[in-house]
């Protein structure tokens, strides 16, 4: 109930939409903190945008709670990366909260990405996550993806008494090696900048495994390889959340806001589609495992997505009218098939 009260809270802080008259519409992608994943892979998206001139501004934010309420009411927001299970949080909250429902309306999913690992960095004294009770963990920001994840995980398992410690992954890495942690938890795709840092010394410090069966028949069975990270002894069997890229359905009748909003998603669409080998090639590692087709249950995929995926949409040549709203994925599963099928000719 903690994490609900809180989200309502972002709710009332976030501003509502509005025109801009700049040369170059304003395009934003909130992604996360400055050593995270999602940030490096905002920095791809804009840098493929950037060889067909478009300019999209890459934000650190605090993580998927913001990014998610942000393409729903944040001033030239079109963008956002947020974790799986902030999805499943807010679709369950959604059937029974007016102010949630409110928020949820008009998401939509733009593109899969990849699985993102639960790190658990602990002291050499913490063998499983049961050994975390009673002790001080640092559990992500409030607002961020991992926050969430953390207090489901210890939820989960029923880990009521350790000392919840509402931290940064930066600072809780800080607390760590100054003996003020125990240890913390990171929702990253691996590998992840923060853990290459030299200070973490592989024989005190280790990736606690995520093993257990109600983990297991919650989240999705990861394994972190041997030598990810320069101080890892072995491989870290944990589990992972998939990380997805939202977007909100802009009403291109509405007004020019939602004219160029759209128009921007379904260039950036494109753009991601047509220039995913490029993306796996020469970004984050974490592009080489993403699969489009692996959609989160009962969430629709943006009109706006669907105009870009057209086998006729040029980004150069101005954006199409948007498709009829779906019922359900059918559509954008067809057009990416007929995309790849392009592809391979």
């Amino acid at each position: 109930m903690h994490l609900l009260k809180n989200l309502l809270f972002v709710l009332a802080l976030v501003t509502l939409p509005a025109g801009t008259h700049a040369a170059e519409f304003e395009k934003n992608i909130l992604t996360g903190g400055p050593s995270g994943t999602y940030i490096q892979i905002g920095r791809d998206i804009a840098k493929i945008g950037a060889a067909c001139g478009l300019t999209l501004n890459v934000q650190e934010s605090a993580g998927s709670l913001e990014n998610f309420i942000g393409v729903r009411k944040r001033r030239n927001t079109q963008f956002g990366i947020v974790q799986s299970d902030v999805l499943e949080y807010l679709k369950t909250y959604a059937a029974n909260d007016g102010e949630i429902q409110q928020a949820v309306r008009g998401v939509r999913i733009m593109f899969p990405l990849y699985n993102e690992e639960v790190h658990l960095l602990a002291t050499k004294d913490v063998a499983s996550i049961r050994d975390l009770a009673g002790k001080r963990v640092g559990v992500g920001v409030e607002d961020s993806g991992t926050y969430l994840t953390a207090s489901l995980v210890l939820d989960i398992m029923r880990i009521s008494d350790a000392k919840r410690e509402p931290v940064g992954a930066a600072e809780s890495l800080e607390m760590l090696l100054k003996g003020e942690l125990d240890a913390f938890f990171y929702v990253a795709g691996a590998p992840a900048k923060l853990f290459t840092d030299e200070r973490i010394d592989g024989s005190k410090f280790h990736l606690v495994p995520l093993t257990d069966a109600p983990l297991k028949a919650t989240y999705i069975p990861a394994s972190i390889p041997a030598a990810t990270y320069s101080w890892q002894e072995g491989p870290a069997d944990v589990v992972a959340v998939k990380a997805v890229l939202m977007t909100y359905d802009y009403d291109t009748s509405r007004n020019s806001y939602h004219r160029e909003s759209c128009k921007a998603v379904s260039d950036f669409s494109n753009l991601i589609l047509t220039r995913l080998d490029e993306l796996k090639s020469g970004g984050h590692p974490k592009w080489k495992s993403v699969d489009l087709t692996e959609l989160p249950p009962d969430w629709q995929v943006g009109i706006c997505v669907k105009a870009g995926m057209a086998l006729d949409y040029q980004v150069d040549c101005g954006a199409a009218e948007p498709a009829a709203a779906s019922d359900g994925d059918t559509e954008y599963l067809d057009l990416l098939k007929q995309r790849l099928k392009q592809g391979n000719q």
